[in-house]
């Protein structure tokens, strides 16, 4: 055997070993199969092991869960081409591009846009000016509320899935941007040398949007998805829609490569505590929020385990069946929050 052979089957058995937790956590979770919804939560927590990412999952997924408030962080750029700005409940993702800024989710009103947003922004070396499109992950206030603003100071074009923009319309929230741009499925957005790609992914509300972009950390290319929302809908054929989206989103991770995990809620997925890490160097030289391919494919494993979990729950209390008389609405979420 050459010595460029022997150093290549020795890289696939490092690999072969970094999976082997992973397999065991899998094996280990599915040696019975669940009877209730206790035991999907339990076979989540195996899968979730101590992996604060996935734990903070398990927590948010939870039922009866709920975000305490905490400390907003100082905004900070997580990788070399993304910046991320928190109130601690909730946050803004802006991905720099050679010809502009691409913000999925603007904050709560136009005044944290105007006294957060834009002055944090400035703060890690992000020009609002540049802001070319708002991309609002779904028609909840807190992510849409800013965006408005940004329009009207900055000429930022508003982005939305249809469904979205026929909620809020029908909601007439305050805050709410004009109708402009509609986010189809599988729609790609190239601004500069960056390309967005959204897939539509119903349950948090009908017309979740959830991107796939390229991130840079020191020269190395990655590539992050966006879960755009966590928190799952009452009744019983919502949380069946917000399952399917699941799995249809894990399988596009894994052709798209997704190794990076994002939120736009740090407190779903331990991302409040990642930026502190990377902030403070705790990390070391690597970045938390490269979970690598196989953990960005259990992040979605846990997820739908969960939602299994949840629809188990509602078949046994038959809490969430829909009045006589008509269906309920399958896919809209009753609190703003995840």
């Amino acid at each position: 055997m050459s010595f460029a052979q022997s150093r290549t089957s020795r890289r696939a058995f490092l690999a072969a070993a970094a999976l082997l937790p992973l397999a065991g956590r899998e094996a280990a979770a599915s040696t019975a199969p669940p009877r209730n919804a206790q035991d999907y939560y339990d076979r989540a927590a195996r899968l979730a092991g101590d992996d604060p990412v996935l734990l903070a999952l398990v927590k948010a997924l939870t039922p009866g869960s709920a975000m305490a408030p905490v400390k907003a962080p100082k905004p900070l750029r997580i990788f070399d081409n993304v910046a991320v700005v928190s109130t601690g409940f909730v946050s803004a993702t802006a991905l720099l591009t050679s010809q502009g800024v691409i913000l999925v989710d603007a904050l709560g009103s136009p005044a944290e846009a105007e006294k957060i947003l834009v002055p944090e922004l400035r703060s890690v070396g992000v020009d609002p000016a540049k802001i070319r499109y708002v991309v609002a992950a779904h028609g909840h206030g807190d992510h849409f509320g800013g965006a408005q603003y940004l329009a009207d100071r900055y000429g930022a074009r508003v982005m939305m899935s249809r469904a979205d923009w026929d909620l809020v319309a029908a909601g007439s929230p305050a805050n709410a941007p004009a109708r402009d741009l509609e986010i189809s499925d599988g729609q790609r957005l190239t601004l500069g040398d960056t390309t967005v790609t959204f897939h539509h992914t119903p349950g948090h509300t009908p017309g979740t949007v959830s991107p796939i972009f390229p991130v840079w950390w020191k020269g190395r290319r990655h590539t992050a998805m966006l879960w755009g929302g966590t928190n799952p809908p009452t009744v019983t054929a919502g949380k069946r829609t917000y399952l399917s989206s699941v799995l249809a989103f894990a399988s596009q991770m894994r052709r798209a490569g997704v190794d990076v995990e994002l939120n736009n809620h740090g407190l779903c997925d331990h991302g409040l505590g990642r930026m502190e890490e990377l902030r403070s160097g705790s990390a070391g030289s690597g970045n938390p929020f490269i979970v690598g391919h196989a953990r960005a494919q259990r992040f979605m494993k846990v997820m739908e385990t969960m939602m299994r979990g949840r629809i188990a729950s509602d078949q046994k209390t038959s809490t969430a069946t829909p009045p006589a008389g008509g269906a309920a609405s399958p896919v809209l979420s009753t609190r703003a929050c995840c």
